[in-house]
């Protein structure tokens, strides 16, 4: 039974006893009777003052209640003029008052982080209690390639395969650092922040792809310079004086002349073989700016495959090319981007070997260049390495091919990524050009 029920009972039942010795005072006295009549009618106001006092506390207090239930922060009341209730009521608006700054001062916090978050550099995942991705930004979308709803509700481990390994070993307080086929390097901190009362995880990713790039050309810039510098110097001092010992040779008898001839020129040709082998390195850190001009991508493809055929012939490697029916005009230097085409596809040659083929796509929305070879594959633990200045997986190899087409697309702003099944043997370079 509520107090409102128990409250009234009451105010009934000893109103009915009144009621009833006012019944008995009429058979005595007339004058009682009025007298307990009287009596009852103030009783009668006293408990309607009461039940009103008593009670509409609790109505606005119901009321105040229910408001805050439906999170409506706007709903304040008046006073009535009694003390006692005025106080409450001043309590209930002052708390209604601060509740709605508080939601005003969250969801403005709320709403900022929403957009520090999305406008963040850094990408951003947000993980469940059992690492699932609840929440993906821009920026980590376009570092794993993918858009936010193939990522969200994925375990880390379901992520892009690089991308999986990593992060799935990855412990909370903890940063680790690791490449992506070679060419973008990461560093991803995980840590963790409390939301009403529960732990959340987050993963914090930034590229330092551009920092490294710059520390590296700076290292073996300073590098080959020096060596180029000092084998140069050896080189010509060394072949000055080998070209001085021809001018003994008709001294020498017959018998010891041809050999005396062999053997200078050995040394001469192994020193001039030197000197080229540095000039290749050089090239590297003398690579100009791009001198960018409109250039068709269709017609450099064409001739590229053109000056290759015969190669390709000899390897009975099929070229494919699958261009867009209309031409696609690029600002670029096209004397690089000619180096670039020319090592990309010399490299798909050797990785096929013979009996194969590349093929050579476009496509025009958005711009991007695609070359693929049905070599071997790259296996997993060069990928990291590929891009990687002097490194070669070929016996004579100098590992400055990729160097260079590394150096070229940074330089152009062209992205660019290389992917390789090792099982299915399938290799594929892609190049992207913004508008």
């Amino acid at each position: 039974m509520s107090l409102r029920s128990k409250f009234i009972l009451f105010a009934a039942v000893l109103h009915g006893l009144l009621a009833l010795m006012a019944y008995f005072l009429l058979q005595q006295n007339v004058y009682l009777f009025l007298g307990m009549e009287l009596l009852i009618l103030v009783s009668v106001f006293i408990t309607a003052q009461l039940y009103s006092t008593f009670f509409k506390p609790l109505s606005l207090i119901r009321a105040g209640i229910q408001s805050i239930k439906d999170k409506d922060f706007s709903t304040k009341f008046m006073g009535v003029g009694q003390k006692e209730l005025d106080e409450l009521i001043n309590v209930y608006n002052r708390m209604i008052d601060q509740l709605r700054h508080e939601r005003v001062a969250q969801a403005e916090k709320h709403y900022f982080l929403e957009k520090l978050i999305q406008a963040s550099p850094a990408g951003i995942l947000l993980l469940g209690f059992d690492n699932q991705v609840e929440h993906v930004n821009p920026a980590a979308e376009q570092y794993l390639q993918q858009p936010a709803a193939n990522l969200i509700g994925k375990h880390v481990s379901q992520l892009p395969k690089v991308w999986a390994g990593q992060l799935t070993q990855l412990q909370t307080g903890s940063s680790i650092t690791f490449r992506v086929n070679g060419i973008r390097t990461y560093r991803c901190h995980r840590a963790h922040f409390l939301d009403r009362g529960f732990q959340h995880y987050f993963v914090l990713i930034e590229e330092l792809t551009e920092a490294i790039l710059q520390n590296e050309r700076q290292a073996y810039e300073k590098v080959i310079r020096m060596m180029s510098h000092e084998v140069n110097n050896s080189a010509g001092a060394v072949n000055s004086i080998l070209g001085s010992l021809q001018y003994y040779a008709p001294q020498l008898t017959q018998d010891h002349r041809e050999d005396f001839d062999n053997a200078l020129q050995v040394a001469i040709d192994r020193n001039t073989n030197l000197s080229r082998f540095m000039a290749n390195f050089a090239n590297v850190v003398r690579i100009p700016k791009p001198k960018k001009v409109k250039a068709d991508l269709h017609e450099m493809l064409r001739n590229m495959a053109l000056l290759l055929q015969p190669e390709l012939q000899r390897r009975t490697i099929v070229c494919n090319l699958q261009l867009t029916p209309q031409p696609l005009f690029i600002h670029l230097d096209q004397q690089q981007l000619e180096q670039v085409l020319l090592n990309v596809l010399k490299n798909a040659m050797e990785a096929i070997g013979e009996n194969g083929e590349i093929t050579i796509t476009t496509q025009q929305t958005p711009v991007r260049l695609t070359i693929t070879d049905t070599g071997s594959g790259i296996p997993e633990n060069v990928r990291a390495s590929l891009f990687t200045p002097f490194f070669s997986t070929k016996e004579y190899g100098q590992g400055i091919g990729l160097t260079m087409v590394r150096e070229i697309l940074v330089n152009h702003g062209f992205p660019f990524s290389l992917e390789s099944d090792s099982e299915a043997g399938i290799t594929t370079f892609s190049v992207s050009f913004p508008e």
